[in-house]
């Protein structure tokens, strides 16, 4: 509550030099606060574009190099891994998952191989870049099998942390899937492994792009509304973060961002857990275009950015990212 009325209170006061909004701004960005996402794909010596998500790219293993060296060189602590999958490979089972050779396993042998534990891996737990019809789980006559999808995320989830990952991040939206998880991660000490819940993930027309990047775009069949949550509810949110939470989630994911600020926001001043933003391809997308188009300068960016810290993200998974040297200046 501001006390104090005009004229003996003028709060432009402390706005009439850069040095004094300095002193007083309650938000601030720095590198720590990203998760740079990375896409991969097949073969050798690519770096391809990707053309809905302008200035973003796919990277082969044998040139992850050039990537992840500019995320530790801006000092950003972790990278998260999307394959996009020959459909060749993909099935009704999505069995590519459980590859030991699949392009997340190689990836993750690679990085830790490289660079140890200078930076953190989040993998994406989930089957939509490995299945034929480009859903999270498994489908039985046009339906998402909750428990039986379960049993394939354990093993995915088990294959990724034995092959380094540091952060799991189940995505799929199936119920109960964090506890079953989690059980199986300690059963197998595996129990330093972290997992990020995707707990907050809203069936959303923002996700297009990204899925052009990992090829599921093209296969998906149907819609995901039966497992993603419904952008018209709030409270179902908080429902989903806290059984998320006692089922051993460390941390918990919005997504997408900027249209749920206001979840975000939620989630954080109940349960104080730290809370991701996923600043998605279509929020990203649509900005780069509108900036490439002058139709809104590149300053936008850094304020969407300020948005999800002020709303209470701790991280924010950004394709920015890799340029946030140039956005925080």
């Amino acid at each position: 509550m501001i006390t104090g009325k005009y004229p003996s209170l003028r709060l432009r006061r402390n706005r009439k030099q850069s040095w004094s909004r300095k002193l007083i701004q309650e938000n601030t960005l720095s590198p720590n606060d990203f998760i740079l996402p990375i896409f991969l794909t097949e073969g050798l010596n690519k770096r391809q574009e990707i053309s809905s998500m302008p200035g973003v790219y796919r990277y082969t293993i044998n040139r992850l190099n050039q990537i992840v060296d500019k995320a530790l060189k801006l000092g950003i602590p972790m990278i998260a891994l999307f394959p996009k999958t020959k459909n060749s490979k993909k099935d009704e089972l999505g069995t590519e998952s459980l590859n030991e050779n699949n392009l997340v396993c190689k990836a993750l042998q690679e990085i830790k191989k490289r660079y140890k534990n200078q930076i953190g891996i989040m993998c994406d737990v989930a089957l939509d870049p490995y299945t034929s019809h480009g859903h999270d789980g498994l489908v039985k006559s046009n339906t998402i099998l909750n428990d039986e999808t379960i049993e394939v995320l354990i093993n995915q989830s088990l294959l990724q942390a034995e092959m380094g990952c540091d952060v799991l991040a189940p995505s799929d939206m199936m119920d109960g899937r964090i506890g079953k998880i989690r059980k199986a991660l300690d059963k197998n000490k595996l129990q330093n492994v972290q997992i990020l819940s995707y707990a907050a993930k809203y069936a959303s027309s923002f996700y297009g792009p990204f899925r052009d990047a990992v090829g599921s775009k093209s296969t998906l069949k149907g819609d995901k509304k039966t497992y993603q949550m419904d952008f018209r509810n709030s409270d179902e949110a908080l429902r989903e973060v806290t059984l998320d939470i006692k089922e051993g989630a460390d941390m918990v994911m919005v997504k997408p961002g900027m249209p749920y600020l206001d979840i975000i926001k939620s989630i954080k001043e109940k349960f104080k857990i730290p809370v991701f933003a996923y600043q998605v391809s279509g929020e990203y997308s649509l900005m780069e275009n509108a900036i490439n188009k002058n139709l809104v300068n590149r300053d936008a960016v850094y304020e969407s950015l300020v948005a999800f810290k002020r709303a209470g993200a701790n991280a924010i998974v950004s394709y920015y990212a890799d340029r946030i040297d140039k956005i925080i200046k």
